[in-house]
């Protein structure tokens, strides 16, 4: 676990809701000078705290406004299979997230299509035509009232 004080925990916060922010307004909000500032969000960039910056995009607005968890159960558990399931996400465009995860399957993955058509032919044709797949359980998103991925 990576010590992580009260200041740098504030500069943590503060670039998690604003990426963009200045580094004068930032050491202002946190209470810093602006070069003690710089040199903590440095020193949190050299240690991998802070893995990078980006755009958050509204899917919806780029045509992508269908959502949906998919649950995936492998029919073969080796080590192959999910190498091989893996890389056919991977090439996948719709699929925005892919975790392997601990239960009763061994994926979830959330999922951006334009609509339900759209995300009928990506169940069908894609994930459902792998020969890897055994189970598929969909949980379609009707609303997001927290969501802090960036």
């Amino acid at each position: 676990m990576t010590d992580i004080d009260s200041k740098s925990e504030r500069i943590l916060q503060v670039l998690t809701a604003d990426g963009r922010i200045s580094n004068l307004e930032l050491a202002e909000r946190v209470g810093l000078s602006p070069s003690a500032c710089l040199r903590r969000v440095q020193e949190l960039e050299r240690r991998g705290v802070i893995k990078g910056y980006r755009a958050v995009l509204d899917r919806a607005a780029m045509g992508a406004g269908f959502v949906a968890y998919i649950g995936v159960g492998l029919s073969n558990h080796t080590k192959a299979s999910q190498e091989a399931f893996e890389r056919a996400v991977a090439r996948a465009p719709e699929v925005r997230e892919c975790h392997n995860i601990t239960g009763t399957i061994e994926y979830l993955l959330r999922i951006e299509c334009a609509d339900l058509a759209d995300y009928k032919r990506f169940h069908t044709d894609h994930l459902g035509a792998l020969p890897q797949v055994a189970t598929i359980t969909s949980y379609v998103v009707m609303g997001s009232p927290k969501d802090e991925r960036a």
